[in-house]
């Protein structure tokens, strides 16, 4: 996100923007230049779009807006092509509402040169174009009911052609080509039939189909927003007078640390003064109200150039707070929400880890942990793969799914798939109060707070320290380990936030050396053992962020093909395994370096401090701390987000905000 720390203020009926500087000082007008439409065309993955929804006091006034522009500035790290806000108050016979597309800046602009009334409530959202292009006319709110009724979505409906032909065989009109549209027009026909907007969103809840989070508000109701959720995430925001709804607690957290978790198929009507739940059969519900444990700043740069930046220097906390509070008074490990018997767990036989993208690496690293410690054959599945390929899943397979958002929607079909086997499932995730947690049978949180930038760091390394903490918890209910093992790799796993902050601290050669690497063409990486996903996860960082060709190799692959690829001046990053363990391992790895050495590879390492083997053979050497085999992904994956990093920015490229990627993917 380029403008990261930018905060608008209404100043009588003009927008003022303002960016807040590495001191914490305002620093005026900045704003406007810094914030640009993204590069790329309209072609984008399908992805999670961010939903603010805002009702406060009666007496209209600037704030409605106010906090729903806010709460989309905080969302802009999800990603989106469109942004819109819709307002309702006393006295507005028709939705005031302003919409366009680009970045939340052309909106702010809009509403300089149009200002909007003041209000009581609010709608706000930023859209990734799916059904229609990213227009303004496709740009969310979209108004039904003669312009009373505004409603905005996240997600697809994947039947909206059947629903929309209905529709225009009843008489309406439609002014964009989005499935939203249809959704807008149904609730407004439902609407005018019961004079009662819940029980409008409640019956068109259930003749949608595909994933959805619906907000609407309309003229009649001045002091109400009403959502509902279906495999798309929502929460309620609890304020003093006021109430709130997003896509993510960061739309709101900036005013209230009170959440409402909403369970799936359910619909929520807030106003100033109440929060009311039901079913889509629309019978009463209750959600779960919790604290969230981070405030705004955490949100903001802190200082840094990026987002990015800020949480690669997060990490050494971020792990250590995955760590905190895992043991009992008697030094045993124990899980945050465990939902499975003990004995179930001493019974399982096979674990297959499901993830995508990032996370997947992450399972990578996890299965070598956990096999090493518990002696359970453990498989990892790219997630949007698992249950098209009819996997083999009995009530003795441990499922254990890794996602930071907690709202991945491939992800989630292959956790209700593996539960529809019999099988029990375990989350890591990083997002309380998401999906995903709440539909599997125990949880495993990690705390690296919100993360902005697209290209995930921080929420890896914790969930590889949350891998570990499940691996070593299984092999202690399993008697693999005897305690005193256990105490010792846990000793191990509290040192590393010490040690990755040393990496982190030697990271200016790292990004001088990405910075002389600006006009490569191509990057290759290697690496064995643990240091196979981190060399594929290296890879998937400088596609992501520097768009240049890179790929991930187990290194006893290089004679099986790829070293033809090896050329004169070719980058390749090697992941040396530490001299200390397998010493074969170790020596055949060095042996890979100089095999692309020999062939003309300009060879970059990651090797343990005082592994003299390697000075010989590499170029550049990037030294990390001595640890255990299995805990070096935690160290020598930070080499490779800050190189990728400082090579994107080398070429000027927005590190937070890669092209055609959002933060999560939430249809399949």
């Amino acid at each position: 996100m380029p403008d990261g720390g930018v905060v608008w203020a209404r100043r009588g009926s003009r927008w003022v923007g303002s960016d807040v500087g590495a001191t914490g000082s305002i620093v005026p007008d900045q704003w406007r230049a810094r914030m640009r439409p993204p590069p790329g065309g309209a072609a984008r993955l399908a992805a999670m779009c961010g939903i603010v929804g805002y009702v406060g006091p009666q007496d209209a006034g600037a704030r409605p807006l106010d906090v729903v522009l806010e709460g989309l500035r905080r969302l802009e790290y999800r990603g989106y092509d469109s942004a819109g806000v819709a307002l309702v108050g006393p006295g507005l016979t028709e939705v005031a509402s302003a919409k366009k597309a680009g970045k939340l800046a052309n909106l702010v602009g809009e509403l300089e040169e149009r200002p909007l009334p003041d209000a009581s409530a609010a709608i706000g959202h930023t859209r990734w174009a799916t059904h229609g292009g990213p227009t303004d006319r496709n740009a969310h709110p979209h108004l039904a009911d003669d312009g009373r009724l505004a409603v905005i979505h996240n997600g697809i409906v994947e039947n909206f052609a059947t629903l929309k032909a209905e529709l225009v065989a009843d008489g309406a009109t439609f002014l964009s080509e989005t499935d939203t549209e249809v959704a807008a027009q149904l609730v407004a026909r439902a609407y005018r039939a019961s004079k009662d907007l819940t029980a409008a969103m409640v019956e068109v809840s259930n003749r949608l189909e595909g994933t959805f989070t619906l907000l609407a508000v309309h003229t009649d109701l001045p002091d109400t927003v009403v959502g509902a959720r279906h495999d798309s995430p929502l929460v309620v925001g609890l304020g003093d007078g006021e109430n709130f709804m997003g896509s993510d607690v960061a739309a709101f957290v900036a005013y209230s640390k009170e959440a409402l978790e909403l369970g799936q198929d359910q619909v929520v009507t807030i106003t100033p003064t109440s929060v009311d739940v039901v079913g889509f059969d629309g019978s009463p519900a209750e959600g779960k109200r919790y604290t969230v444990d981070w405030d705004a700043a955490a949100a903001e740069k802190g200082g840094f150039a990026s987002f990015m930046d800020k949480e690669i220097h997060d990490q050494p906390q971020a792990v250590g707070d995955t760590l905190l509070g895992r043991t009992d008074v008697d030094g045993r490990l124990m899980l945050d929400d465990l939902r499975i018997e003990e004995s179930v767990l001493r019974s399982i036989d096979k674990i297959i880890v499901i993830a995508c993208g990032t996370a997947a690496y992450a399972g990578h690293v996890a299965k070598y942990a956990i096999e090493h410690w518990c002696r359970i054959p453990v498989e990892v599945e790219l997630a949007h793969e698992f249950r098209y390929r009819d996997p083999i899943v009995t009530e003795k397979t441990l499922v254990v799914a890794i996602t930071q958002s907690g709202e991945t929607m491939d992800t989630l079909m292959a956790v209700r798939h593996a539960r529809e086997q019999g099988a029990k499932v375990i989350s890591i995730v990083n997002t309380n109060g998401s999906t995903i947690p709440r539909e599997s049978d125990a949880v495993l949180y990690t705390h690296a707070g919100p993360e902005i930038a697209v290209a995930s760091t921080k929420a890896f390394l914790s969930q590889i320290t949350a891998a570990y903490l499940l691996g070593l918890y299984l092999a202690q209910l399993r008697g693999n380990k005897f305690p005193d093992e256990i105490n010792t790799l846990m000793d191990e796993l509290r040192d590393m936030p010490r040690k990755i902050q040393t990496v982190i601290e030697r990271g200016e050669y790292v990004r001088a050396t990405a910075r002389s690497m600006k006009d490569a063409s191509s990057v290759l990486f290697l690496g064995r053992h643990v240091g196979f996903p981190v060399a594929m996860e290296g890879a998937l960082k400088l596609k992501e962020l520097a768009y240049i060709h890179a790929e991930g190799f187990a290194a006893g692959e290089l004679k099986h093909g790829p070293i033809a690829l090896i050329d004169e001046g070719q980058p390749v990053f090697v992941v040396v395994p530490s001299p200390r363990g397998r010493d074969s391992l170790h020596s055949k790895v060095v042996s890979n370096i100089q095999e692309i050495r020999a062939r003309g590879a300009r060879t970059l390492v990651i090797a343990e401090d005082g592994d003299d083997a390697v000075r010989p053979y590499a170029d550049e050497i990037f030294w990390v701390p001595p640890v255990p085999t299995l805990m070096q992904p935690l160290l020598a994956t930070v080499p490779l987000q800050i190189f990728a990093m400082a090579l994107a920015e080398a070429k000027g490229l927005d590190v937070d905000q890669p092209r055609n990627l959002a933060k999560s993917v939430t249809v399949e």
